[in-house]
């Protein structure tokens, strides 16, 4: 499916055009990728719906309009969304110590040295805020950073591992015996941050967080096929996972992707029993395009107000500690944002120098994107959202988000 008119919403049809022939010559043609989903949304239209290639290639689906998307990673913006919607309501402040919601974390340490076992701490310079959390500047890491002994302990003990076994409250436990990789405030490192905020979602809401999120996020915006696990009457909208080398790593020449999750037998089609909000979730390109949507219309769609503009311009403003972008401050080993020229705010990566970026873009467009490839951004100043849907693990196996905005961004005519 591709343009539907020669000139749309001040961009260039012939460039829009460009967009799709290059992920469909470079992505689908190659194998790289077996099929993707590509929506330009500007001035209050669809200037650009790409669906090309297979949703499953070992059944030889077609990918549709209405797919179904492991979103990863994409999942922590709307986490962060129940967050700040919990603070509109003075039940959560972003000032807030984390050890007033779990009280087995006030004595959380920070590693001096030491393996699992006998770990050696100091006390943290200062308590852990709901903010850090929000920022990733809570000390907490991910597992699959394989950068210190703290995240080998993560491994060790599965945390934040999306398993099949285990629960968020058993998480939150776990931690609780794990020191921190620093001090609240000091540095910067991509975590399991999200999955605690969705712990206190549900603890402050007094409902589980995934009734949370249906309630008062998917149901009023009209997010017909979010959640958290595929029923089995849209089994066969379900695209099958693939996957390419590992996490972080190099890929050898001509590598090709292999089947990661069949969707036929996947762990996605039985509700979980950890439910992560750092990266639980399955979505649409209908469905993901009506919360950017919100998102760009400062916490509003068709008559649905989740947040209030002002609360969406502190969302996306840079909330790293003196104002720097992320190489300053960063010491994780992988995460889902270039670092030159970008911040970060409470839930999204954010853009504070776009000349550092050395990729067209916009000061203040917001921004995230998820293990098996997807990717959105949202540029207010230019009333623009794109949205990339695909399904191969790792995300940086190909640099297609990169080179998505160059080819978007060279198609407006009009700003």
């Amino acid at each position: 499916m591709g343009i539907e008119s020669r000139q749309r919403q001040g961009m260039s049809c012939e460039r829009l055009e460009r967009v799709e022939r290059f992920i469909d010559d470079d992505y689908i043609a190659t194998g790289k990728l077996a099929g993707a989903v590509t929506q330009v949304w500007r001035r209050g239209e669809l200037a650009l719906n790409s669906i090309l290639g297979l949703a499953d290639r070992e059944r030889r689906l077609p990918m549709a309009e209405d797919s179904i998307f492991r979103i990863y990673s994409m999942t922590k913006p709307i986490t962060s969304v129940a967050v700040m919607m919990l603070v509109e309501e003075c039940r959560i402040a972003l000032d807030d110590p984390v050890s007033k919601y779990i009280p087995a974390w006030g004595k959380l340490g920070v590693h001096m040295g030491g393996m699992m076992e006998g770990f050696r701490t100091r006390a943290p310079a200062r308590p852990m805020l709901v903010v850090d959390l929000l920022r990733h500047t809570s000390g907490l890491t991910y597992g699959f950073q394989q950068n210190t002994n703290v995240d080998a302990a993560y491994r060790e003990l599965k945390v934040g591992a999306l398993a099949t076994d285990g629960t968020l409250e058993e998480m939150i436990e776990k931690l609780a015996t794990l020191p921190l990789e620093f001090s609240p405030g000091e540095a910067w490192n991509y975590s399991v941050s999200t999955d605690v905020l969705g712990y206190i979602v549900g603890k402050v809401s007094a409902m589980p967080f995934e009734v949370f999120l249906k309630e008062r996020i998917f149901d009023p915006l009209g997010m017909v096929d979010t959640a958290f696990h595929v029923p089995e009457e849209k089994r066969s909208r379900f695209c099958a996972c693939y996957a390419v080398g590992a996490l972080g790593s190099k890929l050898a020449t001509g590598q090709k992707p292999t089947l990661q999750d069949d969707p036929y037998t996947s762990p996605y089609l039985t509700p979980p029993t950890f439910i992560s909000g750092g990266g639980g979730l399955v979505s649409t390109a209908a469905d993901y395009m009506r919360f950017a949507r919100m998102l760009l219309q400062g916490g509003e769609l068709d008559g649905a107000r989740l947040l209030g503009p002002k609360t969406l311009e502190l969302m996306t403003a840079n909330h790293l500690p003196g104002g720097v972008d992320l190489p300053r401050l960063s010491r994780s080993m992988f995460s889902e944002a270039n670092y030159d020229g970008v911040g970060f705010g409470l839930g999204f990566a954010t853009t504070i120098c776009p000349s550092a970026t050395l990729v067209a873009g916009s000061a203040g467009d917001f921004f995230w994107g998820g293990a098996a490839s997807t990717f959105f951004w949202v540029d207010p100043r230019e009333d623009l959202i794109v949205l990339f849907l695909t399904q191969l693990l790792p995300s940086g196996a190909h640099p297609v988000r990169r080179q998505l905005r160059t080819l978007v961004y060279s198609a407006i005519t009009e700003s």
